[in-house]
């Protein structure tokens, strides 16, 4: 609310009065799914070209760096659209402050994709040689740029997991920093974002490594479900221990208890996130086959955005005053 305003300068001074609306809606929960696979598959990405290069690599070389592009695209876009003043981000780069997350975010962001897009043209390349007498004119002279080789994709790889690192955790440490909203602590949400990661990139590479051998599969499998097993643990201590760490906390959580509005939401992210995932890479496991974890990488995929929308949601209904 406005207090005054000061007629010489027309500046306006406002109270510190709670906003009764959710501010981080479903943008900030595609912002950050759309994260998540994006660095996701950076990480596994890495780890299938360090073991099993020989068996996966010209698949995951070309696949890798497009996926995570398109994904991260997403979370700039919808980063941009969800500000107050999107027509202003570049101050961030101009005038950086370097004291805010939001700052060291946007600038790793903005590197990590960078870095992607080279790495997307070294993939694009080994399309465009691969199928060049089908291509127009135009998309052969990227053939002709010799400098995008595998020398530099391997340089840009070790940079990439590096700089995934800081990308796909920093928003942990915003939400952290919001005022009175105790179950987003910053430990465990750093450590969700990192689970998020690998969750959502070992299913993106089940989904499309369906010709790999069992060896592979077994590996991403055991990612995904170890990924799986740990985010709903953490969950889980939240939604039966989270009273014990504040009174707020237990207000938070009563919207997701029995009779609760996002009751049902939230327990269909978890089954469809972690529980039934972890099934299916048990069975699969223990019967060799791999035709479940197809099933299972859509599910984790599709369960997290629900997962993450009910976790981003609940603590801004509770009223601030």
């Amino acid at each position: 609310m406005v207090e005054h305003t000061v007629a010489a300068t027309n500046a306006i001074v406002t109270l510190d009065v709670p906003i009764p609306q959710v501010i981080w809606g479903w943008m900030i929960t595609l912002n950050m799914w759309a994260k998540s696979i994006g660095t996701g598959v950076i990480f596994v990405g890495a780890y299938l070209l360090a073991r099993y290069k020989d068996q996966v690599g010209e698949s995951v070389k070309i696949w890798m760096p497009i996926i995570s592009f398109i994904f991260l695209n997403i979370f700039l876009l919808f980063t941009l659209l969800d500000l107050h003043q999107p027509l202003r981000m570049w101050h961030i780069f101009a005038h950086p402050h370097w004291t805010s997350a939001i700052t060291v975010g946007a600038w790793m962001a903005t590197l990590f994709t960078a870095v992607i897009f080279v790495m997307t043209l070294i993939a694009l390349r080994k399309i465009a040689i691969k199928y060049q007498d089908k291509l127009p004119r135009m998309c052969r002279k990227l053939i002709e740029l010799k400098f995008l080789n595998d020398e530099l994709y391997d340089k840009l790889l070790k940079v990439a997991v590096i700089l995934a690192i800081p990308v796909t955790m920093y928003t942990a440490t915003i939400m952290g920093e919001a005022t009175a909203r105790e179950l987003w602590q910053t430990p465990a949400e750093l450590i969700q974002m990192m689970l998020a990661a690998l969750l959502t990139g070992s299913a993106v590479f089940l989904i499309i490594g369906g010709g790999w051998s069992y060896e592979v599969k077994r590996d991403l499998a055991i990612i995904l479900g170890a990924s799986a097993f740990l985010s709903f643990v953490i969950y889980m201590g939240e939604y039966y221990f989270g009273h014990m760490k504040a009174e707020e906390v237990a207000a938070i959580i009563a919207y997701v208890k029995e009779h609760g509005p996002y009751h049902i939401m939230f327990w269909a992210g978890q089954w469809i996130a972690f529980i039934i995932p972890m099934a299916l890479v048990y069975f699969s496991l223990k019967s060799r086959s791999s035709s479940l974890l197809y099933l299972a990488g859509i599910l984790a995929i599709v369960g997290l955005y629900i997962t993450k929308h009910v976790w981003l949601i609940i603590p801004q209904l509770l009223p601030l005053s």
